[in-house]
């Protein structure tokens, strides 16, 4: 008897959504793309699938989309937007999720998987980061730049969830996490480190190298405000880490610069934004970390784009 498999809704086709959901289907797991409105998921028909480029070879996917007000109950849910959208999202998704559906959350930073697990008492949120690398050539056409790791875990649930084998035959390579807080914040002390100065030196990550006391004081910073945040691993040779990050990744435009060049809003309040309220809450002094925050605030502004 053949096993009737979950499908995994995914919302958020951007880079890695479209990633996660072109290997999933590859590997015959079900698939459901949710999509904004009923316009892009015109625009989706109309370009015939979702197509995957890698190692140069591209192979388009017709997955089945909808859009969040189709009335089809969902037990497994990749929320795959940004950190700023994901709260309303989930809460648009709310009324169709089972009870003990699972919510994949794979947003940058910190502080928009409580605000999404808050909506959603009933189901179970895993957290996931991810060092994969891909980008979008246009709407329906996703790039596998560079094959990374993808972390997942819930801190309240050490369980692994079974779906994980799925996973492992999409290609998608991952560790089950017992600490996936620990790395959040290793992940979030990285991006504080090196996105915000790439913006504001307009510059690639292996230009950083030309700042590196302003680095090192940073990343002193960073480790104190990750012990007194009770995550010490996390502040474990953060500063040698920082720099194999800008060697390994030197002639990349950080995330964060290529929003700011294109005039997208940031995720700074979800990166060095939870950063800064988290030292405040401490009462904890940072004076470069703080001054850093202000200027990228102030450098935002001036480009017309959110600081939050």
């Amino acid at each position: 008897m053949s096993e009737c498999k979950t499908t995994w809704h995914i919302l958020g086709a951007g880079s890695l959504g479209s990633l996660w959901a072109a290997r999933l289907a590859r590997a015959g797991v079900p698939v459901q793309l949710i999509l904004r409105d009923a316009e892009r998921l015109a625009a989706y028909r109309r370009a015939g699938g979702l197509t995957l480029v890698e190692k140069g070879q591209a192979r388009q996917f017709p997955l089945d989309a909808q859009t969040a007000t189709d009335p089809a109950p969902i037990q497994r849910l990749l929320l795959a937007c940004k950190a700023y959208d994901a709260e309303q999202a989930i809460a648009g998704l709310a009324p169709r999720l089972a009870d003990e559906a699972e919510v994949i959350l794979l947003q940058n930073g910190l502080g928009s998987q409580d605000a999404v697990a808050a909506r959603v008492p009933q189901a179970r949120c895993i957290l996931a980061s991810s060092t994969e690398g891909a980008f979008r050539e246009d709407a329906w056409r996703v790039v596998f730049a560079g094959h990374g790791h993808t972390w997942l875990g819930d801190p309240l649930d050490l369980t692994p969830p079974p779906w994980l084998a799925e996973l492992e035959r999409a290609g998608i390579v991952h560790d089950w996490s017992l600490d996936i807080l620990g790395r959040l914040w290793r992940k979030l002390a990285l991006n504080c480190a090196i996105n915000p100065l790439t913006v504001l030196y307009d510059c690639r990550n292996g230009d950083l190298r030309q700042h590196p006391a302003e680095l090192a004081t940073l990343c002193d910073e960073l480790a104190e405000l990750l012990h007194t945040c009770g995550q010490p691993a996390a502040a474990d040779g953060l500063h040698e880490e920082v720099q194999r990050v800008i060697q390994a990744t030197a002639a990349n435009y950080s995330s964060m610069h290529q929003d700011v060049a294109q005039g997208r809003r940031t995720e700074i309040a979800y990166l060095l934004g939870h950063a800064c309220a988290a030292a405040q809450r401490h009462r904890l002094v940072l004076p470069h970390l703080t001054a850093l925050h202000q200027r990228l605030l102030k450098h935002l502004g001036a480009r017309g784009l959110p600081s939050h």
